[in-house]
């Protein structure tokens, strides 16, 4: 593969670098003292989940979410850090590239109605499944360095 500058697996390092810094960038503008002690993010959560067209998303939040929205909240917050950091630095990157994935597939299903939310999200799934598919950790990561993958 021909490049200009850089080799291709450097430029795929470079998407899962900028994917990384996206997801630290939604961690960072996070009011997490109002998704910790008001609840905030979860409950925002609740009434897009309960206006939602598909009564499944709904019944899932009731069952899984809403029963325990302190827990959730920390989930969210501390799994968009994580993922961030662990695509920068490159460390257990296919695992953070399928969990990116994931949560990004699921707040692209509960908010369904808004577009540019949707935009927002359909790009970092296909950034990750781009870097999964193409082993974007194979080149400045943590993981080539120590061996992992």
């Amino acid at each position: 593969m021909e490049t200009v500058w850089l080799t291709g697996a450097e430029w795929l390092a470079v998407l899962r670098i900028g994917l990384g810094l996206w997801w630290l960038e939604s961690w960072r503008h996070k009011d997490k003292k109002g998704w910790f002690e008001r609840g905030t993010g979860i409950a925002w959560a609740a009434d897009v989940a309960g206006k939602h067209k598909w009564p499944l998303v709904k019944t899932g939040f009731e069952t899984v979410v809403q029963p325990r929205p302190k827990v959730m909240a920390y989930i969210v917050v501390y799994a968009e850090l994580a993922l961030g950091l662990g695509l920068v630095v490159g460390f257990l990157t296919p695992i953070a590239l399928v969990g990116g994935l994931l949560l990004n597939l699921l707040y692209l299903v509960l908010m369904i109605h808004d577009w540019a939310e949707q935009g927002q999200n359909a790009m970092m799934a296909l950034i990750s499944f781009v870097a999964l598919f193409a082993m974007s950790w194979q080149t400045w990561s943590l993981d080539s360095a120590i061996g992992l993958f």
